[in-house]
């Protein structure tokens, strides 16, 4: 569904990535995982091409997207969560997810705002509820629904839960678990790796810009120095 190859990017004379290569398959969860300041949002934004890649290809479904601009982009089907998740403030929650609401792919079954209840059902509680006034958990919640409303065939989501409480975790991990069981494809930075560990089958490590390992959540399991040495503090 999406593969980058040899992707390099940088911020003005400042190169961020060196050849980042990654697949995501149909219905897969992958993770994106390293510490702070390796690359993970900047390999993102190069997907979404808000910070465009400077050589290498990015494929989504077979069509080449590097060159494309940010909203097209969307347009095929990717749905972004930002860090720090960029809701609108002074919208309802009703407003933010029907702002941006379409079906460019055409999907049979379309979300609509029931569908993000069964997933987030906090939100309905908070229906007229501007931005402004949600929790930072809300607010993620929110962000997720609003993605969905474009009827990804991806969704990425940029560190998924950081800085909120261990039950609105639970709540994000068990919405984006009722994600993975409708066939949704899902890219996900996050620093929880258990609750990772559950819901993704492959993961990607990345350091200084590159990616250094990947595999399977077996695999992940078996070489116990992967945390230590790419993932500690």
């Amino acid at each position: 569904m999406l593969q980058l190859n040899e992707v390099t990017t940088s911020y003005g004379s400042s190169q961020v990535l060196f050849g980042v290569s990654l697949s995501i398959n149909p219905s897969e969860v992958v993770t994106l995982l390293g510490r702070n300041g390796m690359g993970k949002s900047t390999t993102i934004r190069s997907i979404m091409g808000l910070t465009p890649a400077s050589s290498g290809t990015i494929t989504f479904q077979g069509k080449r997207i590097e060159k494309l601009d940010s909203y097209k982009i969307a347009r095929l089907g990717i749905g972004l969560v930002p860090e720090g998740r960029q809701i609108f403030p002074n919208l309802t929650v009703y407003e933010n997810l029907v702002a941006t609401a379409s079906n460019w792919n055409k999907a049979e079954k379309p979300y609509d705002i029931e569908d993000i209840f069964v997933i987030f059902p906090r939100l309905k509680e908070r229906l007229k509820h501007y931005g402004n006034q949600l929790s930072g958990g809300e607010q993620q919640m929110l962000a997720i629904g609003r993605a969905l409303m474009i009827n990804p065939r991806l969704l990425i989501l940029d560190e998924a839960t950081e800085g909120l409480a261990p039950l609105i975790r639970e709540e994000i991990w068990r919405g984006l678990t009722i994600l993975k069981s409708k066939g949704l494809a899902i890219l996900v930075i996050d620093k929880n790796l258990e609750s990772l560990m559950a819901i993704a089958g492959r993961h990607y490590i990345m350091e200084k810009g590159q990616v250094v390992w990947s595999g399977t959540t077996a695999e992940f399991r078996v070489e116990k120095e992967l945390s230590s040495r790419y993932l500690g503090v």
